[in-house]
């Protein structure tokens, strides 16, 4: 059975998931914002392996706590930018799918707020990162990657159902059909 846990960097004011896996007893970790002892606690307590980390995007404030988990945890760190742990990252690219933590995870591109921008969908979950928050898109620094943004929203994360649930770096889970009719771009 899966689930989720949130943990918030209140100096950041960023997102990192803690996704368990109890029929395997494995665990995962989406943005490593911050390592706090109550995250450790969680998979410590609970008996977890962390088997991979997965990092949306290669900006400080989703980063921050990656150095710290690898001195405790050997996990696979999935990313789309060699630089978010060196040459020991397993280098995503486009969409496609891994399984890890006993589950299957796909993993879709979407530059426009960054060029490594990369989302991670498991059942009817996507994490966005910085890509998709509540009612607002990512930062861009030009209009060309806003459009790009924006088309990779339309076309890769709109077309799941309007049920699916968004979970951002930043802010509030919201669903799709949500920001269908409420987000600024598309409303």
């Amino acid at each position: 059975m899966m689930k989720i846990y949130f943990h918030l960097d209140v100096e950041n004011f960023s997102n990192c998931y803690l996704i368990t896996n109890s029929e395997a007893r494995e665990a995962l970790i989406i943005d490593p914002c911050k390592i706090t002892p109550a995250l450790l606690n969680q998979i410590e307590g609970e008996h977890f392996a962390l088997t991979a980390v997965l990092v949306t995007h290669n900006h400080p404030a989703h980063l921050r706590g990656l150095e710290t988990l690898r001195k405790i945890y050997a996990p696979h760190v999935y990313a789309a930018d060699y630089e978010v742990a060196g040459y020991s990252t397993i280098i995503i690219k486009d969409t496609g799918m891994i399984h890890e933590a006993g589950l299957d995870i796909q993993f879709i591109s979407a530059p426009g707020h960054s060029l490594d921008s990369m989302c991670y969908k498991i059942a009817q979950v996507i994490f966005t990162g910085d890509v998709i928050t509540a009612g607002l898109i990512g930062n861009t620094d030009s209009n060309y990657a806003k459009h790009t943004l924006i088309s990779n929203i339309e076309t890769k994360l709109f077309c799941h159902d309007d049920f699916y649930v968004l979970m951002p770096g930043h802010g509030p889970p919201v669903t799709i059909g949500a920001e269908k009719k409420a987000n600024v771009e598309f409303a």
